[in-house]
């Protein structure tokens, strides 16, 4: 099973923009250094925008730059903006109520997903896209 990649591509795109300043960045520009197509990360640039992590404009001038300073953006807002669900599925379907395992196991996953949530949340709140930039550059955070 692969793994989700949207929150490792957004936090990159997000630390290109950072260090282009106030520049535009064309789609095309990031889509080669994260090596992937330009449409992947016009759609994830969408999800950007809707946080309001980014700022798009259209046009011969166009591209994306960011909506905040890097130190003001933190990992766990990237997260939000991209997150496609839970760290783990519940069953498509529901299990049998019949059995003493079945008709129990959604809660207990259930409460386990909202812990795990949670967790990830509040780790990732304590770095910002700062801290990554510094790091990128080679200062420790």
């Amino acid at each position: 099973m692969a793994a989700n990649s949207q929150f490792a591509m957004a936090v990159h795109i997000l630390t290109m923009l950072a260090r282009s300043g106030d520049t535009n960045v064309k789609s095309e520009c990031i889509a080669a250094s994260v090596n992937t197509n330009a449409v992947v990360i016009r759609r994830l640039l969408g999800q950007l925008s809707a946080a309001k992590l980014v700022i798009s404009q259209t046009g011969a001038f166009g591209g994306t730059r960011l909506a905040r300073c890097p130190s003001e953006i933190s990992l766990c807002e990237i997260y939000k903006a991209v997150s496609c669900g839970e760290v783990f599925a519940l069953h498509a379907k529901s299990p049998s109520q019949d059995c003493p395992v079945g008709k129990n196991i959604e809660a207990v996953l259930c409460n386990l997903q909202k812990e795990i949530d949670k967790s990830v949340g509040e780790k990732l709140g304590q770095y910002n896209l700062q801290n990554v930039i510094e790091q990128i550059e080679g200062v420790p955070i």
